[in-house]
């Protein structure tokens, strides 16, 4: 009788654990991941030999939990490393622009202001230069004194005294260091010239194709330009930013002369320049000031013929086009 009740109570029990059993199961993680070579697997555990693959975590009712990327190989995360090197530096760029194009544009209201201010700086430098030739014709004088007293001296058939022969080589030496000063000073005067013929030209960039609207229209405008000849097109907000993004990676493949290498959610960009006259284009997705911006890069092979390429017009026309190409291709969509 006890044999019975004990097979009664297993009976009973057994149901119970293997319901229990299920139920337990069926709350485990299951993992979904594809091998190299295509295939799917689905499993409560993941081998040891495949967790390099990019998996997914599923709950009971197959929906994904979670995703853990692929591992990456040591080329790839010395790709990545470059990758991130080079955003750096592009943000860099578009900061010290912007930086360079605010204090320009509030420092001179106007070209006639920029001009004025060139003609007064040259003048000044002007000023400094009769300084030094004037010392120099001093010290210039003071040797042919100097030499005169010494064929003097020779001339009555007296040795010429060491003072003066000191003092002889003293001013010759005062004469070739002010020489190097005058030298170094017009060096000065043509980076002076030629940074403020720069600056003219950058605010006559910046403010073109400008007609009324005070103060304000002329900073939008100016910073229109300068997105436009930095390459860098500014999203409206995140929906626009999709579609300029697909349309930015269009503008890469379609004017770069080099392969594809790169294409994220974030950076696309061809192979580096092979030739002289390779053009590699990059773009990225750049978070700015809680918007997001995609700006374009340009690359050449590093020799004379790539960095003249690099800085022509033929580049420079690329970067200028690239913002009013995505904005032509946004229209055209809607």
């Amino acid at each position: 009788m006890r044999f019975k009740l004990q097979s009664i109570a297993l009976i009973l029990v057994f149901p119970l654990l293997l319901v229990g059993a299920a139920d337990c199961h069926a709350k485990k993680k299951m993992y979904r991941w594809v091998d190299e070579n295509g295939n799917v697997y689905f499993s409560d555990q993941v081998p040891p030999d495949q967790v390099q693959h990019e998996r997914e975590t599923l709950n009971e009712k197959a929906r994904v939990l979670d995703r853990v990327e692929k591992a990456k190989s040591a080329e790839e995360l010395e790709r990545q490393k470059r990758l991130e090197a080079l955003r750096k530096e592009q943000e860099k760029i578009i900061a010290k622009q912007a930086a360079n194009d605010k204090v320009l544009l509030a420092t001179y209201r106007s070209l006639d202001d920029l001009n004025r201010a060139l003609e007064n700086k040259l003048a000044l430098m002007d000023g400094e230069k009769r300084v030094i030739q004037g010392n120099i014709q001093r010290f210039e004088q003071q040797l042919l004194q100097q030499q005169q007293q010494a064929a003097n001296h020779e001339r009555n058939a007296q040795k010429v005294p060491q003072k003066l022969l000191d003092d002889i080589t003293s001013t010759r030496q005062q004469i070739d260091l002010v020489k190097q000063e005058l030298g170094r000073h017009e060096l000065k005067r043509q980076t002076v010239e030629k940074e403020f013929r720069a600056d003219i030209a950058r605010f006559q960039f910046l403010t073109q194709d400008y007609a009324g609207g005070g103060k304000t229209g002329q900073v939008d405008q100016a910073l229109n330009n300068s997105n436009n000849e930095l390459g860098l097109f500014v999203c409206q907000d995140a929906a626009q930013c999709e579609k300029a993004w697909k349309v930015a990676g269009q503008f890469v493949y379609q004017y770069a002369t080099t392969g594809r290498d790169v294409e994220t959610d974030k950076l696309v960009m061809t192979a580096a320049p092979f030739n002289d006259d390779d053009l590699s284009l990059s773009v990225s997705k750049l978070d700015k000031d809680g918007g997001q911006q995609l700006f374009l890069d340009i690359r050449c092979k590093a020799s004379n013929i790539g960095n003249e390429l690099c800085a022509g017009e033929k580049a420079q026309a690329i970067r200028r086009g690239f913002a009013a190409y995505i904005q032509q291709q946004l229209t055209s969509q809607q």
